[in-house]
């Protein structure tokens, strides 16, 4: 069977859910059994999302691989089993990028290099790349329908479809159908209007998904097919709902995975939906419920920790609990001290970060954490600020610090890699990637793993100082994870605490929701048993 492939486009607004629509439809497509893999295209002109501001763009999800990519492919690697790397996100910067080296070393044999035939080849090439042992490719296009800087990218998919065949590519338009409260109407316009702009560039869309806060009637549904040119059956409500794991739900219920298997001429496979209902079912309905404080310094964009939410919720759904996350901006912790953000949490999570804004806020509230025996998980910048509260506070080093927060600081107990002190670049030179760490035989790490080995994900340039580990342990703080290459500290614990465990890596970016993280699953039970289990 040929490869077939699916482009997701989006139009009327930015935001509407093309990364969950099309792992979405990922989803549907694996429970009938075809093997499927996703594809982000980002138009803007940053080579990855290594560089830019989570303010901006949300978190960078990292892949086994190093890619520092956007935050749609931990939608991706949540919602199915393909795993992503860096060759699954594109942008217009690394297209670019690739095509001017090309130029430079003669590839085009002194050809006039231009948008076509030369950027959208790139951008082909890109995805045939990703295509290669599965069934299903699905693409999604950033941006939306009529921005200028993702036309190079609409004409390479629409170019696509002759290249490998028109039985084996489709297009699923995502757009809005609003409700006017004023005229108690829904009204059409805008979506005719969004594929009007499409097939002006040449793509006429099979499946509409219409993102509204009800289902669309069937009066509303054939008006859309009358104008839009599509079948009656391949308008799709994409209905607002309580939780992100409930869409594939309500897209199957639309017939929307029917659709795709009819246009694809795929084999019309029974769906085995029954995992997902499962996870639906305990994240609708749990049992207990836990308060979890995470501070940070990019609270006011929850986007910026899009998969720590939805790691929390993964710890939740382990031990059947809702887990109801306040957001604490660690220059308030600064300013207005601890005591005043922690009063009833279950525990405390402390992020990843870059800069020395908040980090005094960050300390604190380790401290806090510590002495008062509330469940704590410190994440990536939240060891190392586990290990400098430490050293400040029970070492009793003044001025014990990071060297990217003080280059001057008595104490560096952070510090760079002898590597990492000439690197002036930005953009990919951190360590990035899949590590092996090797555990401590009988820590809470090890039982909460249940395994000796384990393989995380990084994205970081300091580590923690090994000339203060003797007098950091011979305190009482135990090196639980190791990086044996270099022996470079990856988890910390302490052994005297309720559960206080950090970590150099990102657990976040590898859980799942049918198979929650074990540090994540471990701290909330942690903050289940801490709060007396929760109960509602």
């Amino acid at each position: 069977m040929a490869t077939k492939f699916i482009f997701v486009t989006g139009g009327v607004v930015s935001s509407l859910g093309k990364g969950i629509a099309a792992a979405s439809i990922g989803l549907l497509l694996e429970a009938r059994g075809f093997r499927v893999t996703l594809q982000k295209m980002d138009p803007y002109i940053n080579v990855d999302a290594g560089t830019m501001s989570p303010y901006q763009h949300g978190e960078v999800f990292v892949t086994d691989d190093g890619g520092e990519t956007d935050l749609d492919l931990g939608h991706y690697e949540r919602f199915t089993t393909a795993r992503m790397t860096r060759d699954h996100n594109v942008t217009t910067g690394k297209v670019y990028d690739a095509v001017i080296q090309k130029e430079r070393r003669g590839d085009y044999l002194g050809r006039t290099v231009q948008v076509i035939p030369h950027i959208t080849d790139e951008i082909k090439a890109s995805i045939r790349k990703v295509a290669k042992d599965v069934d299903v490719v699905i693409v999604e296009v950033g941006g939306t329908v009529g921005d200028i800087e993702g036309l190079p990218f609409l004409e390479a998919v629409r170019q696509f479809k002759k290249d490998v065949g028109r039985e084996n590519v489709i297009y699923v338009h995502l757009t809005l159908v609003p409700f006017i409260q004023a005229a108690s109407e829904l009204k059409t316009k805008a979506t005719q209007h969004s594929v009007k702009e499409l097939r002006a560039i040449g793509i006429t869309p099979d499946i509409l998904l219409c993102r509204t806060d009800r289902y669309l009637p069937p009066g509303i549904k054939s008006k859309i097919a009358l104008f839009c040119d599509v079948e009656e059956e391949a308008v799709i409500t994409a209905k607002d709902v309580e939780s992100v794991y409930e869409v594939p739900l309500v897209f199957h219920r639309e017939g929307l995975d029917a659709s795709v298997v009819k246009l694809l001429g795929l084999p019309d496979r029974p769906i085995d939906l029954s995992r997902w209902e499962a996870i639906v079912q305990k994240v609708k309905a749990p049992r207990r419920q836990t308060q979890i404080a995470v501070v940070g310094k990019y609270v006011e964009l929850k986007d910026s920790y899009k998969s720590l939410s939805e790691a929390l919720a993964h710890g939740g759904i382990a031990n059947e609990a809702r887990v109801a996350v306040t957001w604490v901006d660690a220059e308030q912790v600064e300013r207005d001290g601890p005591a005043a953000h922690f009063q009833g949490m279950h525990g405390i999570l402390i992020p990843g970060g870059f800069g020395d804004r908040g980090i005094e806020g960050k300390i604190q509230s380790i401290r806090h954490a510590r002495e008062r025996g509330v469940p704590f998980l410190g994440i990536c910048l939240g060891m190392q600020c586990a290990v400098i509260e430490f050293a400040r506070n029970v070492l009793g080093l003044r001025g014990a610090n990071s060297s990217e927060f003080d280059p001057t600081a008595p104490h560096k107990v952070i510090d760079l890699l002898p590597e990492q002190r000439g690197v002036t670049a930005k953009g990919g030179t951190m360590r990035l990637g899949l590590y092996p760490i090797l555990l401590t035989e009988g820590s809470v790490a090890s039982k909460a793993y249940g395994q000796g080995i384990i393989h995380e994900r990084h994205r970081h340039r300091f580590e923690v100082n090994n000339d203060y580990l003797k007098n950091l342990e011979k305190n009482g703080l135990r090196i639980s994870g190791l990086w044996a290459e270099k022996q470079l500290v990856e988890i910390i614990e302490l052994p005297d605490h309720p559960w206080f465990v950090a970590g150099q890596f990102h657990p976040e970016l590898r859980s799942r929701p049918w198979e929650p993280h074990p540090l994540f699953a471990a701290f909330i039970k942690a903050a289940l048993d801490h709060g007396g289990a929760g109960q509602r």
